[in-house]
């Protein structure tokens, strides 16, 4: 991997405060190509073309390393390419510089990125294996096991004692408050808010059902009063 020190560039950053308000896609380039930024090469053909006031077209019919607009997403994004011409259609890319809100970075390349992922998983992967290891034990009855205890009681206790002296308030803090609650209190005493009782006429309604009541229960008196019981059939006397 190309580290910092291999490549101090990648580690820089550059811009000019003057130029950024400016900023736009037609003259990003000559930003880039200004003298004091470091990624800029003043032996490139811009600088030839620049100093011999020509016209960008010309890049195409030279033969060397140029710098070329890529990309633009506007307001904020621009992305150039340091490239080495050999034909006016056969060119091989060098570098990538991305320009966010005026300030200007190297990108770095694919090998760069996938070393420095690759070297991040395996730092993780060793340190979780040497943390796995420290709870191993190995008996020659036994076995290998696993133990947790010796480390997890000083977690336990170094915990209680966090909660103990983290305490929310002392003693005084608490009284003093309460002091101020009743003082409070007593200024802007509570409002009580009597219920309004409602009353709630029952009888009128009991006394309509026991009359109801009343009522059902003399109908089969009456009518048992009402139904007569036949005439008594007397024997007729005969001579």
């Amino acid at each position: 991997m190309i580290s910092l020190t291999e490549n101090p560039l990648l580690g820089m950053s550059w811009y000019d405060s003057a130029w950024v308000p400016l900023l736009n896609p037609t003259n990003v380039l000559d930003y880039f190509c200004e003298r004091s930024n470091p990624f800029y090469d003043h032996m490139c053909n811009n600088q030839i073309i620049k100093s011999q006031r020509l016209s960008q077209e010309q890049l195409n019919n030279m033969v060397g390393i140029e710098f070329i607009l890529l990309h633009v997403q506007e307001p904020i994004l621009y992305v150039i390419r340091k490239q080495h011409r050999f034909s006016p259609t056969q060119v091989t890319p060098l570098a990538d510089y991305y320009i966010v809100n005026g300030v200007v970075h190297l990108a770095p390349d694919l090998y760069s990125v996938i070393n420095a992922r690759l070297l991040n998983t395996v730092s993780s992967l060793q340190s979780a294996f040497d943390e796995a290891m420290s709870y191993s034990r190995y008996h020659p009855s036994k076995g290998y096991s696993w133990e947790f205890s010796e480390k997890e009681e000083p977690e336990k206790k170094e915990s209680s004692d966090k909660k103990k002296k983290e305490e929310p308030s002392s003693f005084f803090q608490r009284q003093r408050v309460d002091n101020l609650l009743g003082e409070l209190a007593k200024k802007f005493p509570p409002k009580v808010v009597q219920p309004i009782h409602t009353e709630v006429k029952e009888e009128p309604v009991k006394q309509e059902a026991v009359v109801k009541q009343e009522i059902k229960q003399e109908k089969p008196d009456d009518k048992a009063n009402s139904i007569k019981p036949p005439p008594e059939k007397r024997a007729k006397l005969t001579r």
